[in-house]
């Protein structure tokens, strides 16, 4: 019976302690700076828009080395930085302003496929990681390879 007891006692202080935990966690969520709940628009925050996020080069001969720049607008109230971009292969590389730029200001990143060894339908993704909520936003050119 005593064993019982202590198993009792046991139960009700994990089931009081988890409790506490679920409603400190939901109100971290609440008050996170980065949730839709929590988000401040009124804090400086740049922004980045592009014209398109997508690009068909359309056909193109194995081996061709094609580009497309991605004309974007920093449309937030503070300085836009770009910390880098990832690419989906090492067939796809991405270059990028490196200085910051000023809300209302326009840069491109400018995406480079090399077809060499492909052939067929490729898609490719860029991800670019800057300073703006969400932090990362992709890029996607394609091609028909012959």
């Amino acid at each position: 019976m005593k064993h019982l007891f202590t198993i009792g006692i046991l139960a009700a202080l994990l089931l009081t302690s988890c409790g506490g935990g679920k409603e400190e966690a939901g109100v971290d969520i609440i008050k996170n700076p980065n949730s839709a709940e929590g988000y401040d628009n009124s804090e400086k925050m740049p922004k980045i828009v592009f014209e398109t996020d997508m690009h068909d080069f359309g056909q193109l001969m194995a081996g061709e080395t094609i580009s497309y720049s991605f004309k974007f607008t920093n449309t937030g109230n503070a300085d836009l930085i770009i910390s880098g971009c990832d690419a989906s292969c090492g067939c796809t590389v991405a270059d990028y302003p490196k200085e910051r730029i000023a809300p209302g200001k326009s840069g491109y990143i400018t995406v480079s496929f090399k077809s060499q060894g492909m052939s067929g339908q490729q898609i490719k993704e860029v991800v670019v990681a800057s300073n703006t909520q969400p932090a990362k936003t992709k890029l996607r050119i394609s091609a028909t390879v012959r």
